[in-house]
């Protein structure tokens, strides 16, 4: 250890500069004191020389009265109360540890609430049971508190006399924080204004635009990932994903979406990756790996899979709110990447189908989630990015013989216990961008062309597939024909008819 004690006064810390100059406490001086190779936090709480106390540029600045004493019980009691639960701090911590260092650790308040939480946490996350015996007392106390953290009801541990409210198992539990953006998010109640629009809109209406809807979350989706598939691959996917929500979430059933997206089979290893995995670029000449991303170890992925899904079983039971649901579990599923290829969409399509399971959206009506994902493609790299580069300096890895990664050192926990937060806002962000844009966009074009196609029949009693082709050629070229496609496509039309067709459809698509 660099430090004698755990809290010390700074001007910069791991490169982060504070607001003002203090003390850092909290979870940030453990992990500094005990050289904990975990990403810090993305809040950081620094005791003030000054009697005052804000937030400023992910520091949480307090007064002179908040400073615990200088002991590692103390400064856990303070993580716990203003910092709020870290799964990925506490198995570090616990494996750093030795046994009997726990044990005396709890004997300072042996039936305090921070102590029960200690407890239950080393043994819920260790799975090792430590000699102490069941607490007699009767208060249970929740492990979260819910006005830091997202939580669910949960379940109490008679032994800790803990309400273990995680919204997760151990085996695979991101946490989200309160953020006033997300609070405000969950609050406004966005079921009932999905429903209420769409209750709005003809049937029939409504029945075109999931058409339309699916095949453009399908094409959006390809785009993402640099792709163009062609109509026909864009529609086979498209089918896979307007059944979003209608099969349990298995091992079995993520197979089966991967031999759905991969069409050639030639040159991809199907099925969970038996390699070393990145998400990156190569060096031009030597082939050799440049990553942005380093996938979980194969032999953790099948592991990783089972927490996923037992903890989506466990978050669907307990009526978690359905974007954070997809956020913990689509976002999870990604930075694990468990197959050579396929990831990215089966990551999108997992946030369909959670939607669709909690009824968010309606099975058989896609949510076009990914045209606002690409609409918002470098918010999207930014809130991946902010968990891969956050542990790519922490793991230890070499380059293979054909230029793929191996992974050295133990990482699993990284893939279990991440801050789940920032993606969770941009989840909500393209929900209701969504709702707000994309879907009114889609109705109202559909509303549009019918008015169009209208004018057309009462004019020129041209044929559907004809006035479909008029619309794509002056779509193209901002309304108006070009030379091709007027003596070419449509050599019948007159100068002064082409000329009424353009302004009538400018006027019509407010172009």
């Amino acid at each position: 250890m660099n430090n004698t004690s755990f809290t010390r006064k700074i001007s910069v810390f791991h490169g982060n500069i504070p607001p003002e100059e203090g003390y850092i406490v909290g979870y940030g001086a453990i992990i500094d004191f005990y050289e904990l190779a975990i990403p810090l936090p993305n809040s950081l709480p620094l005791i003030s020389t000054k009697n005052r106390k804000y937030k400023k540029n992910g520091w949480m600045v307090y007064t002179p009265k908040h400073q615990p004493e200088d002991t590692l019980y103390k400064q856990l009691v303070f993580a716990l109360k203003y910092e709020g639960i870290n799964l990925l701090f506490f198995k570090f911590l616990f494996s750093k540890l030795k046994k009997e260092e726990i044990i005396e650790l709890l004997k300072v308040e042996p039936t305090g609430q921070y102590t029960r939480k200690i407890w239950f946490l080393y043994e819920w996350l260790t799975g090792d049971i430590l000699p102490i015996p069941d607490l007699p007392i009767k208060n249970f106390v929740p492990l979260i508190d819910e006005t830091i953290q997202f939580c669910v009801d949960g379940e109490k541990s008679s032994r800790h006399r803990i309400i273990n409210n995680l919204p997760g198992t151990s085996g695979f539990c991101p946490m989200i924080y309160k953020t006033l953006k997300l609070e405000e998010y969950v609050a406004s109640n966005i079921q009932n204004t999905k429903d209420t629009y769409i209750n709005s809109i003809h049937k029939e209406v409504m029945q075109r635009a999931a058409a339309f809807l699916l095949l453009k979350d399908s094409k959006a989706s390809f785009t993402i990932e640099g792709e163009n598939p062609g109509t026909n691959r864009a529609l086979r996917w498209g089918k896979a994903i307007g059944e979003a929500g209608k099969n349990p979430l298995t091992k079995i059933e993520l197979l089966r979406l991967q031999e759905i997206i991969i069409e050639s089979k030639r040159f991809t290893k199907m099925g969970f990756r038996t390699e070393g995995g990145f998400v990156g670029d190569r060096e031009r000449t030597t082939g050799e790996p440049i990553p942005d991303h380093i996938s979980a170890k194969w032999q953790d992925v099948d592991q990783l899979i089972e927490g996923v899904i037992n903890t989506n079983h466990l978050l669907d039971k307990e009526k978690f709110d359905p974007v954070l649901t997809a956020t913990v579990i689509a976002f999870g599923f990604v930075f694990i990447h468990p197959f050579s290829d396929g990831n990215g969409r089966i990551h999108r399509y997992l946030i369909l189908h959670i939607l669709a399971k909690l009824n968010l959206t309606y099975q058989g009506i896609i949510f076009p989630i990914s045209a606002s994902i690409l609409d918002k493609i470098d918010d999207y790299r930014i809130v991946l990015e902010s968990y891969s580069h956050s542990i790519l300096e922490l793991i230890e890895w070499k380059t293979t013989p054909d230029h793929n990664v191996v992974v050295l050192n133990d990482t699993i926990d990284y893939y279990r216990y991440f801050d789940a937060t920032k993606q969770a806002e941009f989840l909500f962000d393209c929900v209701l961008d969504t709702i707000d844009r994309i879907i009114p966009e889609m109705v109202s074009y559909i509303y549009k062309y019918d008015e169009f196609k209208r004018f057309i029949d009462d004019q020129f009693e041209m044929p559907d597939k004809l006035v479909s082709m008029l619309v794509r050629f002056l779509e193209q070229n901002g309304g108006t024909l070009s030379k091709r496609a007027k003596f070419k496509e449509f050599p019948e039309l007159k100068e002064e008819e082409v000329e009424k067709i353009e302004s009538t459809f400018k006027e019509i698509f407010e172009i």
